[in-house]
């Protein structure tokens, strides 16, 4: 490397640390001979230029109010439901316990294809998060490939990795921004570890079997009162940047920068609306027993049983039976076996065809071994056998177990007699 060049990067981690200290966002500054295609459509479009390393990139700054209403919330209501966690003594994966809504970053990438690997190019790294009266909303744009270093500069020193809420960003943004990010790991601030908050996995927990597919777009419109006016479908994103990078006016690439912009602005409603259905803020809801579920899983047993319960009061009559069937389980471990045997006994009866032969396996387990009534242990076991061999979609293991379990009980009952 030249002593020009030395000096000229010496000269940017200088101007870096300055910035950071007075703390004046994007850093901005003029090059010398050097043109900027199209700067005059950048600038009228909230962008201005960065550079770093004698290369660049753009970033895009726009604000929304606080009131601002996207879908069925303003963005003020991101404050209250910060605070509600902060309140509540549920541990839970999407807790913003002993944080501030302000510390709280939505992130989401634009990338040149789906897979991994390091042919595959981030050109958008999109981000929000709440300051004072507004939410700001920066995206960082690779106006090229080989542009990283500037894009990954501009990027790294304003986030916190801690406090990401993205949409399946675990599994794909953040391991393609490792990927390209370990190209240029000399050049750029170190990687930290990714702490964040997933919202994908939370929409499958509560929304798999409502939505045909839990894509952001669906929940958009199906969950939060969201529909999308001319919106460039994400995978004509790559095309799109590709052409861009060909042609340089900035104009080709403005639509997808709003479909960035509207899926990160959806991340803070999505947050704001499962935030308020975990914490049940408005009782019961569409979404309870799969909450129940849920908080059942993580093991706040708890939590889950006091929203089983909500369902015994509001629930429509399945999510009774099925309220009723996962308190029974929580009674056997009680030891409450009375409880257990009369709730199953019900189910058995009028619940699901999953739900009546779990009943009346575990009905019988407990007439066997808590009871000792092998007589009718044996008559549930028989009646559960029998209609597991009618049906063709039955486990052979499952089947094979029942008929052990109903010679033991032959046995047992002979010998007790």
């Amino acid at each position: 490397m030249s002593l020009k060049n030395k000096l000229g990067r010496m000269k940017g981690h200088m101007k870096l640390d300055s910035q950071d200290k007075n703390n004046t966002g994007p850093e901005t500054k003029t090059i010398v001979n050097e043109k900027i295609p199209f700067i005059e459509k950048w600038q009228e479009n909230d962008t201005t230029v960065y550079w770093f390393d004698n290369q660049y990139c753009f970033i895009r700054e726009v604000r929304y109010p606080i009131n601002y209403r996207h879908g069925k919330y303003s963005f003020k209501e991101l404050i209250d439901v910060v605070g509600f966690w902060n309140k509540s003594p549920l541990d839970h994966p999407l807790s913003a316990k002993g944080l501030g809504a302000q510390d709280l970053f939505f992130f989401d990438t634009e990338t040149t294809g789906l897979g991994g690997g390091a042919g595959n190019t981030i050109f958008l790294l999109g981000y929000a998060f709440l300051e004072k009266e507004a939410i700001v909303l920066r995206q960082h744009v690779l106006p090229q490939p080989g542009n990283e270093i500037p894009l990954y500069q501009s990027f790294l020193k304003n986030i916190n990795y801690d406090t990401l809420v993205t949409y399946n960003g675990k599994a794909f943004d953040w391991p393609q921004l490792k990927t390209r990010h370990t190209l240029i790991r000399e050049h750029v601030p170190r990687l930290p570890e990714f702490g964040h908050f997933d919202l994908y996995h939370a929409s499958r927990r509560l929304w798999k079997n409502r939505l045909a597919k839990v894509k952001l777009s669906a929940v958009e419109e199906e969950i939060l009162g969201l529909k999308r006016e001319s919106d460039i479908p994400g995978y004509l994103a790559p095309m799109i940047f590709f052409d861009f990078v060909e042609r340089k006016d900035p104009e080709i690439l403005l639509g997808v920068m709003k479909h960035n912009e509207i899926d990160i602005l959806s991340l803070i409603t999505l947050y704001i609306h499962l935030s308020r259905q975990i914490l049940q803020v408005d009782g019961y809801g569409e979404e309870t027993l799969e909450i129940a579920r849920w908080l059942n899983y993580l093991g706040k047993t708890d939590e889950a049983l006091e929203t089983y319960r909500r369902l015994l009061t509001h629930g429509t009559n399945g999510e009774r039976i099925t309220a009723r069937h996962a308190i029974a389980y929580q009674m056997k471990k009680n030891k409450q076996y009375g409880l257990a045997l009369d709730i199953w006994l019900e189910v058995a009866e009028s619940g699901t065809i999953k739900q009546k032969q779990e009943a009346l396996l575990e009905a019988s387990k407990l007439l066997e071994h808590h009871y000792k009534d092998y007589r009718k242990a044996l008559m549930l076991s028989s009646k559960l056998l029998e209609e597991l061999e009618g049906l063709s979609s039955s486990s052979a293991t499952l089947v094979q177990n029942l008929y052990k379990r109903c010679e033991r009980l032959k046995r047992k009952l002979k010998a007790s007699n």
